[in-house]
């Protein structure tokens, strides 16, 4: 599998954290798990599947996907290449009135939140662009044609640098304190903008910082006491929950992407 990624232009760099190319030569099998962004897809090249059980799914050219509370499994054919638009925390928002809670857990069509007609305009131009770096040339004008505000919600881009800060290990009561609100209102105002709970996203920081630091860890028992499980098996049950795999088998596994 081959990777590519661009940096957007400076005026999209507050809401678009980087454009990808992913690319699978062979035929393959992958997992991915969980992450704090949402991303806008364009297929370019053969086919995915994704796997939930005994069940599968074709997702369609352009898709749409919100912050997901587990591991997905799916499969790409031979030949097969990819597009992402990688946004930041709350970048969506820069884009479309859709809160972002909306599509939490979920895949859909880009069409769901961005213009059909622009869309397979936007898709016809990537796929028959030449280059990559061509590619995110044309990424960044179709966005600046779809931007509808320029202002990122200073309380929320607070909250998410200190969870941030604080690796995921933070009490949401006291976070909404620390920021002078309340914590319903601020809840409400997080799924909109972020797309889940501040729990939930805390979470997520948490489990992906674990895994970022694995292979320093000289147990898997301090690894969990280091993000705050003091008790082994419930820190096992959630990464099992997050990643599909517990840590020992995590880690004797491929690297995902």
């Amino acid at each position: 599998m081959n990777l590519y990624k661009f940096s957007p232009s400076i005026s999209l760099s507050p809401y678009v954290r980087e454009y990808m190319i992913i690319e699978s030569e062979n035929g393959m099998n992958n997992t991915l798990i969980p992450d704090t962004y949402l991303v806008l897809a364009i297929r370019l090249n053969g086919s995915i599947v994704f796997y939930e059980g005994a069940h599968t799914t074709t997702p369609s050219l352009q898709i749409i996907s919100g912050l997901q509370n587990a591991a997905r499994q799916l499969s790409y054919t031979k030949g097969t290449s990819n597009f992402l638009i990688v946004f930041r925390e709350g970048g969506l928002a820069a884009f479309s009135k859709m809160p972002a809670h909306e599509l939490y857990n979920q895949t859909v069509d880009a069409g769901n939140v961005f213009s059909s007609e622009l869309l397979e305009a936007f898709t016809e131009k990537i796929q028959e662009a030449a280059t990559h770096a061509e590619r995110a040339k044309i990424a960044d004008d179709f966005l600046q044609q779809q931007l509808i505000r320029t202002d990122n919600d200073p309380l929320i881009q607070r909250a998410v640098q200190l969870i941030q800060q604080q690796h995921g290990i933070i009490k949401v009561k006291e976070l909404a304190a620390s920021l002078h609100i309340s914590q319903d209102p601020f809840e409400k105002k997080f799924r909109t903008y972020i797309g889940t709970s501040p729990k939930k996203y805390a979470s997520i920081i948490r489990i992906r910082n674990i895994i970022e630091k694995i292979p320093s860890y000289t147990s898997l028992t301090d690894a969990g006491y280091e993000a705050g499980y003091y008790d082994q098996s419930h820190f096992i049950k959630e990464f099992r929950a997050f990643t599909g795999q517990t840590p020992k088998e995590f880690l004797r596994s491929p690297r995902r992407w």
